[in-house]
């Protein structure tokens, strides 16, 4: 291996998608990560599919598409945790380990003798990282959780959709697991904190992240604004609570994204349109007008744009450096010449497709560069390389 993080193990107890996603970015940077999973059935995510990749020779496999994309790089060990020897191979695991990631319900793992006070008296620097609905403690402590219900709860999507009283207006889900996400690169920034603070004090640290104080974290600018104002965030649309005009706006052959950041960019996007006397009004010059005013300001700005297609306001604002780019769908993005050149889509090597598609990691190091090599294992795929050097028999989980 190699990355950053290439003298570090993880042992990887999570699954679905918020604890995988922080193991996934620690692989990527170089770290060791076994993932365990339950034997004979293995993350519930391996089934949730359609689509599966197909194999060399075009058949249905059991590798769904969403089970690839956040195990990359990991080795795949299959324990029964709720078996004496199962615990056993775990804190074996856990005694040569620097990080521990887990997503169980709060107190699942304290009843098989596998908590965080448990781990500790084994390997006391250990790095102990619980990933929850609702956090270790407090009334819904011990409720399940999903990313879904999460974004409802933690305030995302009723800032999210097309106002009330528009055309398929009400609440909106955005269309990623965007608070499974967040709380993996929580967790992840959470692990690599507690390591670099264990270099100086030599000691382990016991971590408690929750996907509601996560999605309650992310509201930022919109939680702000009401705490300053009073006000409650209200769904706009594609429009910016603060900073405007940042929009999608009609052209003539389909809509544009613009997103013009500062009374500067203002001046020369009311250039690029033809419309220089738009800088100088007051009710437009400045971004606080404008956002006062954008009930008069948006016409104006979608009549000048639709005289033009797609093609020529990218070229004409992008020679003006008005930030601004088309909608695309995922086949566009990796079709897109920036992200073909940063080589965000790349094949890595897989027993049973000969190659499996892989979005890589956005992070990039000049001495500690990264590798994408390890294709997201198949169930149990190590689990006899791994216990080997901990020289244990793979009877012993069976």
């Amino acid at each position: 291996m190699t990355g950053p993080l290439k003298h570090i193990r993880v042992l990887d107890l999570s699954r679905i998608m918020a604890g995988p996603w922080a193991g996934q970015i620690l692989a990527d940077l170089g770290a060791e990560v076994i993932k365990v999973e339950r034997a004979g059935v293995g993350d519930d995510t391996r089934k949730w599919g359609p689509p599966y990749m197909k194999d060399k020779d075009g058949n249905q496999t059991a590798e769904s598409g969403y089970y690839l994309s956040v195990n990359r790089g990991k080795k795949s060990v299959e324990i029964d945790i709720a078996s004496a020897e199962g615990q056993a191979t775990v804190k074996a695991l856990a005694a040569k380990s620097d990080i521990v990631l887990e997503n169980f319900k709060v107190g699942t793992l304290e009843r098989y003798g596998l908590g965080p006070d448990d781990l500790h008296a084994i390997n006391p620097d250990l790095i102990f990282c619980s990933i929850t609905g609702f956090g270790q403690d407090g009334p819904r402590a011990k409720d399940v959780a999903y990313d879904f219900m999460i974004q409802a709860m933690g305030g995302l999507m009723s800032v999210t959709g097309a106002p009330d009283n528009t055309p398929g207006g009400g609440p909106q889900k955005v269309g990623i697991p965007i608070v499974d996400i967040m709380t993996g690169m929580y967790a992840a920034i959470s692990v690599l904190a507690a390591l670099a603070e264990r270099t100086q004090s030599g000691k382990g640290e016991t971590i408690d992240i929750a996907m509601l104080d996560v999605a309650t974290a992310m509201l930022a600018n919109q939680a702000m604004n009401h705490l300053v104002s009073g006000d409650t965030p209200v769904r706009r649309g594609n429009k910016h609570p603060n900073i405007q005009p940042q929009d999608v706006f009609p052209v003539r052959d389909g809509h544009i994204v613009l997103a013009v950041g500062n009374d500067e960019q203002f001046q020369r996007f009311a250039a690029a349109i033809r419309r220089p006397d738009l800088a100088e009004d007051d009710r437009y010059a400045t971004n606080r007008e404008r956002v006062k005013n954008l009930d008069t300001l948006h016409p104006l700005i979608c009549t000048q744009l639709g005289e033009r297609d797609l093609a020529d306001w990218i070229e004409i604002f992008g020679a003006q450096k008005v930030p601004c780019g088309p909608i695309n769908t995922v086949p566009m993005v990796f079709a897109e010449e920036q992200v073909k050149h940063r080589q965000m889509l790349r094949d890595l090597p897989h027993p049973l497709s000969g190659t499996v598609p892989s979005v890589v990691s956005p992070m990039r190091f000049d001495r500690s560069a990264l590798s994408f090599e390890t294709p997201p294992p198949l169930l149990g795929e190590h689990t006899d390389e791994v216990l080997a050097k901990l020289g244990l028999t793979t009877e012993a989980n069976d």
